[in-house]
């Protein structure tokens, strides 16, 4: 097998890393309605299909790949360093069943500062909402603890929406969990529901669709919000506003600058880290300060290689680069959140681009040559050189390909910590799945943990010591809440979600955002159809 070509000055790649297998064929089309709207999937966040192979993109040009399930996919367990470049439904399937991984201001002290979560919410009881059934945040349900068996917890309660929006429907991405609130982006508010009982306490109306948030907010729970500049077709995603969450009272508001003439505003990607705020967008990107507003620094400006993203997680950033005077190649630096400048650099091999962040503390890229059809990740110390490599057999989830014309963030479904990387495989059709820790300094698989029987596991975070993870519902079975020991092992169950007549409707949750904030469950869409009728918006779970 050929080895991909290095950057200056780096080890030399494994044995066994080549050839990817080619692309995929997009795929189109919606699931079919069915005559119970919360027991269907939700559609894809793309209703219509994108190309299933995914590559930032240049300036001007659209890519991406919308999310969905792959049926099927490659078979076999040899072993490998090969990646197949296959994304699509919010899948990376692996070539042969291989996967590789390789290592390698002043402040203001009235400045707000930002974190990854908002502070945790306290433990609580409550029962169902039964709702109003006016839709748009309350639906009448029947009680959805019916069939809940012994030492089961309960769902504390489920709000519906009912949005007559454009044909491609409407993105609801955006959950965030605040003191003893939830606040929940729909379409062009933001909402916040009591977290024990669902009862609305605040809503937020914007003036046009709400087109881009994050899911980071500063220590006192304000976050930054992008919505268009009008509500015609084709509005460019070009207004920011900050927002308190606690109260849900706006702060200021102003429109982004462009960058050049390149500068698109197609699905913008945030980032937050202490007073900066970056905007990332199709080959541009900005950065503000969030107490003020203030512009920072952009990619219009720079010097030598140009910004075409930043990637903001846990109080770093990083730029990556197109670098003209050296044809086009790409680098990824380590970048000053209040100046933009380098701290380090990282020049990529010819050809290759940033296709997903795993990680910046330590980096952990996933890195491809579309032309050649050649993929692998790279880990980076805190000098921007490799530092180990990882390999494992399995295909791996992969759901943080961003929206088309989107820039990098970082994936929700992978967790970094203490110089471990956990991943969870990606599941056949009725199969189970299973969460791989790798240890970052061996670059060996330290434990693997599955599913068991139909489910699938979807790593949390880290939380003293535990990896605690979400394991998927059945038709039958609800989910459940887990923690796993750094160490691996059996999981331990910390919520248990009813049978009966809630687990279809759970098992029915596409691609949701999941948070699992003070002994609470909370599961939310990402998509709604928006042709008129009640569909299933955010469901919540406790003791």
């Amino acid at each position: 097998m050929t080895e991909p070509p290095q950057p200056p000055n780096q080890p030399p790649a494994p044995d066994g890393y080549g050839h990817l297998p080619g692309p995929p064929q997009p795929s189109y089309g919606l699931p079919a309605q069915g005559p119970n709207p919360y027991a269907q999937p939700q559609p894809p966040t793309t209703p219509l299909g994108q190309p299933a192979y995914s590559f930032p993109t240049e300036p001007g040009t659209a890519g991406g790949a919308g999310q969905g399930r792959v049926p099927g996919g490659p078979s076999g367990r040899r072993r490998t360093t090969v990646l197949a470049a296959a994304v699509v439904a919010g899948v990376l399937v692996l070539g042969a069943g291989g996967y590789a991984l390789l290592a390698g201001g002043k402040k203001d002290p009235a400045a707000p500062v930002a974190q990854s979560s908002p502070p945790a919410g306290p433990e609580a009881s409550g029962t169902p909402d039964k709702g109003d059934g006016s839709g748009n945040g309350s639906q009448a349900v029947e009680d959805l603890n019916t069939g809940r068996k012994q030492g089961e917890d309960k769902v504390l309660w489920l709000k519906t929406a009912t949005i007559d929006g454009p044909g491609m429907g409407v993105p609801t991405e955006g959950q965030w969990v605040v003191g003893d609130t939830v606040v929940k982006r729909l379409w062009n508010n933001l909402t916040a529901y009591g977290s024990g009982d669902g009862k609305e306490r605040w809503t937020l109306a914007f003036p046009a669709p709400i087109c881009s948030v994050t899911p980071q907010t500063t220590a006192d729970a304000k976050t930054v919000v992008l919505y268009r500049e009008s509500g015609a077709d084709g509005a460019q995603c070009n207004r920011m506003r900050l927002v308190d969450l606690k109260t849900g009272k706006e702060g200021w508001s102003k429109e982004i600058p462009e960058e050049g003439f390149l500068d698109i505003m197609t699905s913008p990607t945030l980032g937050m880290t202490g007073d900066t705020v970056a905007v990332s967008r199709s080959g541009s990107a900005s950065a503000f300060k969030i107490s003020t507003g203030e512009k920072l620094f952009g990619s219009g400006s720079a010097e030598g290689c140009k910004p075409g993203e930043y990637t903001v997680h846990n109080n770093r950033m990083i730029a990556v680069s197109r670098c003209l005077e050296k044809d086009g190649k790409g680098e990824v630096s380590g970048a000053d959140p209040v100046t933009g400048k380098k701290t380090w650099t990282y020049q990529l091999p010819d050809g290759y681009k940033v296709a997903n962040v795993y990680s910046l503390d330590p980096v952990v890229l996933d890195i491809g040559n579309q032309a050649k059809n050649e993929r692998a990740i790279v880990v980076l110390g805190p000098d921007g050189k490799h530092r180990a490599t990882v390999s494992g057999e399995g295909k791996f989830a992969n759901e943080c390909i961003p929206a088309p014309g989107g820039s990098l963030e970082v994936c929700r479904t992978t967790v970094v910590d203490g110089g471990t990387l956990y991943m969870p495989t990606a599941a056949d059709t009725g199969k189970a799945n299973e969460i791989v820790a790798f240890d970052l300094a061996t670059g060996k698989a330290k434990w693997r943990t599955p599913a068991g029987d139909s489910r699938t596991l979807t790593p949390i975070r880290m939380e003293n010591g535990q990896l605690i993870a979400y394991r998927s519902a059945e038709k039958d079975k609800g989910g459940e809440v887990v923690a796993i020991p750094a160490s691996g092992g059996t999981p331990t169950p910390l919520l248990r979600n009813p049978s009966g007549d809630a687990a279809p409707i759970e098992n029915a949750f596409y691609g949701p955002q999941i948070d699992y904030v003070g002994g609470r469950l909370y599961i939310s869409v990402t998509y709604l159809r928006a042709q008129g009728k009640d569909e299933k918006l955010l469901m919540v779970f406790g003791k």
